[in-house]
């Protein structure tokens, strides 16, 4: 007798925020940082619950300026993220979100 074939992973789907129905708004620009002319990445590690809530919120990679990275951290704990999936079941699971402040 042969050995069974192995079971195929089961797909895994990562949360998303960028779907257009979830109406997550922007960071608000800090007002002082906008005077000083801070500008840069932010890079959020979120724990996206399997409701599509987020829960834990990490600087994965701050702007370098403080202000921004608290700006960055209190928009996204107001998003909604599609949660994300394993064998199409939704899963409590980690994203990474990239913020961009930017004067122009």
């Amino acid at each position: 007798m042969g050995k069974a074939p192995a079971a195929a992973p089961a797909r895994i789907e990562l949360p998303a925020s960028g779907a257009d129905y979830l109406d997550n708004p922007r960071p608000a620009y800090p007002p002082l940082s906008r005077r000083l002319g801070e500008q840069g990445q932010v890079l959020l590690r979120v724990w996206v619950e399997a409701d599509g809530r987020p829960g834990q919120i990490e600087i994965r990679r701050g702007s370098g300026f403080e202000r921004l990275d608290r700006a960055a951290q209190l928009a996204v704990q107001r998003w909604r993220f599609v949660p994300g999936k394993r064998a199409g079941v939704p899963e409590a699971m980690w994203a990474e979100v990239p913020l961009q402040f930017t004067l122009e």
